[in-house]
């Protein structure tokens, strides 16, 4: 059995306190998680605090090489570090090998180079006076990361946190800590400098609570659910710490009539059951023009039929396991919720058995519903799980007031072969993200979050580089 262990200060660490950790796909216990205490934080903060100085100091280029070299070493351990994000999160072997891990390497090298090219900006004055604006790092920041996309988040935090040059306190979901834990391994193996960054194992509640909470921490990055973001928001907002707060989402999958019918069957169904629904990125709400709507409807779960549940060690798996019993739980109750408010459920609906050495895991149908009112609980409350609630709209009046009628905004995406109206869509849509005619195409260098109780702040590119450093501007005068 794996002991995952904390890093700290370059090494790894123990704990007098463990968790279990579980394999969704089994439901037995694969290992132990050190969970963190008073102790570990200030040995993590000490470590941190003493190789600041240095680190702020390191020239971009330096620290650039530091993020390549353990995105080559990800990209050397590939293989490993996918069947161990699988194993601990139930997510398909073929989606950890070709999404996941290596999304987690591009992080790094995209920050690396973000790490030489970043700069300061000067400003002239016609008094003779000219103005710099410096980009200072905070010191010590936090950036917690969910457990559905492990690595892939964990690194999209620390990279530009480094980059920009802080040091790091980072605390992984103590649902998935598995490639955190391999991870500083690698920082390990690569002798990045001691302290510059440190891996926190634990509870939310516990070690999660104490590390926003403490002084010493002056930025936070967090992203997961939206009650969790709001809290940090309450302990974090009066010691004026900086936040960054990625939560929920609700979103809207529109699909018009003069949509490419084809792609956007295969897309539509990506959007809803990617990762069994558990990315916030999802599109949980299918919203289908009436005229189209039976026939659209049909295809669509015929399609949702054959994506049956299966062991994610397998490379034909498209569907694995939900990430915990806790969650399990939660989806299914929430799909009862929908019968009980009157939902036809039209494939899907219950525990999937799977068999073998998976036949206690923790699956689930892929479940298409209809019936329910825009504004009914499962269609107003975020369910993350492979499920998708499908709605007809007459026009694009009605299709915007069901896609903003909700508390969130992250993401959308909007299926018509008409740009005129797509442009229209997209300017009056409430959301961070549109995508036209795809659904998760990234890019890195873009800004990613969500408005409403989707989040505030922004993620990726130079917004990430201005997140975590402070701004201070210097006037000097030349005139005599």
């Amino acid at each position: 059995m794996d002991r995952i262990e904390h890093y700290i200060a370059g090494e790894l660490r123990s704990s007098e306190a463990w968790l279990e950790n579980f394999e969704p796909a089994t439901g037995q216990v694969s290992g132990k998680i050190a969970d963190a205490g008073e102790a570990e934080l200030d040995a993590a903060i000490a470590a941190a605090q003493s190789a600041f100085p240095a680190w702020r100091r390191t020239p971009g280029a330096e620290r650039a090489r530091w993020l390549n070299r353990l995105a080559d070493l990800i990209e050397r351990d590939l293989e490993a570090l996918a069947r161990a994000e699988s194993e601990d999160t139930g997510k398909p072997i073929t989606l950890a090998r070709s999404v996941d891990i290596p999304r987690a390497a591009s992080n790094l090298r995209f920050f690396a180079a973000a790490a030489t090219q970043f700069s300061s900006e000067s400003h002239l004055m016609e008094d003779g006076a000219i103005n710099w604006t410096l980009r200072e790092p905070h010191g010590v920041v936090a950036c917690i990361s969910p457990w559905n996309l492990p690595l892939y988040l964990f690194t999209w935090k620390i990279a530009p946190a480094l980059a920009a040059g802080n040091c790091v306190i980072g605390k992984p979901s103590e649902v998935t800590p598995k490639t955190a834990w391999l991870f500083s391994k690698l920082c390990i193996e690569a002798g990045l400098p001691s302290g510059v960054l440190n891996i926190l194992h634990g509870r939310g509640p516990g070690i999660g609570a104490r590390l926003i909470d403490h002084p010493a921490i002056k930025a936070i990055s967090f992203t997961g659910g939206t009650a969790t973001g709001a809290e940090i928001a309450r302990v974090a907002a009066p010691r004026f710490k900086k936040l960054s707060l990625e939560l929920g989402g609700k979103n809207p999958t529109i699909v018009f009539e003069d949509c490419d019918w084809e792609h956007t069957l295969e897309e539509t169904l990506r959007a809803a059951f990617a990762n069994q629904g558990q990315i916030c990125l999802c599109g949980s709400r299918l919203l289908i023009q009436a005229d189209i709507y039976e026939a659209f409807r049909d295809a669509f779960v015929e399609k949702a039929r054959a994506l049956n549940p299966a062991d994610p060690a397998l490379p034909e798996t498209r569907q694995g396991a939900v990430v915990s019993r806790a969650h399990y739980e939660k989806v299914l109750g929430c799909i009862e919720q929908a019968r009980e408010d009157g939902a036809h459920i039209l494939v899907g609906g219950e525990a999937a058995q799977v068999g073998g050495r998976c036949d206690q895991g923790w699956f689930i149908q892929p479940t298409v519903i209809e019936g329910l009112s825009p504004s009914c609980r499962s269609n107003q409350q975020e369910i993350f799980g492979p499920v998708v609630s499908l709605m007809p709209f007459r026009d694009e009046e009605e299709a915007l007031a069901i896609a903003n009628g909700v508390d969130y905004g992250l993401a959308s995406s909007i299926w018509t072969k008409d740009i005129s109206r797509a442009h229209r869509m997209a300017r009056n849509i409430e959301s961070g993200l549109v995508w036209i005619n795809c659904w998760m195409r990234r890019d890195l260098r873009v800004p990613m979050g969500g408005m409403k109780q989707s989040g505030v702040g922004r993620e990726g590119g130079w917004e990430a580089m201005r997140f975590f450093t402070e701004a201070k501007n210097v006037t000097v005068a030349f005139d005599g």
